[in-house]
């Protein structure tokens, strides 16, 4: 089966469809990722899971966006949930400089994309620092679209949440698919529940 075909069928389209060029793709990913008592990553899966679709976007001569939820800081800001763990670690793995502005919206983060240079990736504070992010805001998803020309989701782990970076946003952008992480993992999921292999064992956790 050709990758996406499961997509299409579903009436999603995969970023590989969408025209990126010279655009602002703002990327959801899932960068919740564990810390130890020093704040150091122990398991960086998370973030590795995503280089694909990072890679895909970035070689498509796009202005690189990321953003992404980090803990349970309930609205309010707090120096360990912030998302410059995460953004230190990305810049290792990319050998490229990230970016990570004090908020996910507002001036400080208007103002880098405004100046992103094309070797740059800006990932953006933590999500939840915002109560509207849980509660599915459309102002504050509508604050998040105004960053982007592409929205691009690959949190396969957040997308069955009601919460404004999964839910209200992509009604707001036209220009919207799913990342290479997402589409295989929808595209397994759905062989599984409609024709597995035989035997068949779940484990569910």
């Amino acid at each position: 089966m050709e990758p996406g075909t499961i997509l299409k069928s579903q009436g999603i389209l995969s970023v590989r469809e969408l025209h990126l060029a010279n655009k602002r793709v703002l990327l959801r990913a899932d960068f919740n990722v564990p810390l130890d008592e020093s704040l150091a990553i122990t398991d960086d899966s998370r973030i590795r899971a995503t280089l694909p679709t990072i890679e895909f976007i970035r070689k498509a001569d796009a202005r690189l966006i990321i953003c992404s939820h980090f803990g349970r800081p309930k609205g309010k800001k707090a120096p360990k949930y912030s998302l410059e763990h995460a953004g230190r670690r990305l810049a290792e793995l990319l050998q490229c400089e990230v970016l990570v502005p004090d908020d996910c919206v507002g001036d400080a983060a208007i103002h880098l994309i405004a100046n992103q240079r094309a070797n740059q990736v800006i990932l953006l504070e933590n999500l939840r620092y915002h109560a509207g992010e849980e509660d599915n805001s459309e102002d504050f998803a509508r604050k998040l679209a105004d960053l982007c020309d592409v929205f691009v989701c690959d949190a396969f782990g957040c997308v069955h949440r009601a919460h404004a970076s999964v839910s209200a946003l992509p009604r707001l952008v036209p220009a919207r698919g799913a990342g290479l992480l997402l589409e295989r993992e929808i595209e397994v999921l759905t062989r599984l529940v409609t024709t597995p292999d035989a035997p068949y064992v779940a484990l569910l956790g």
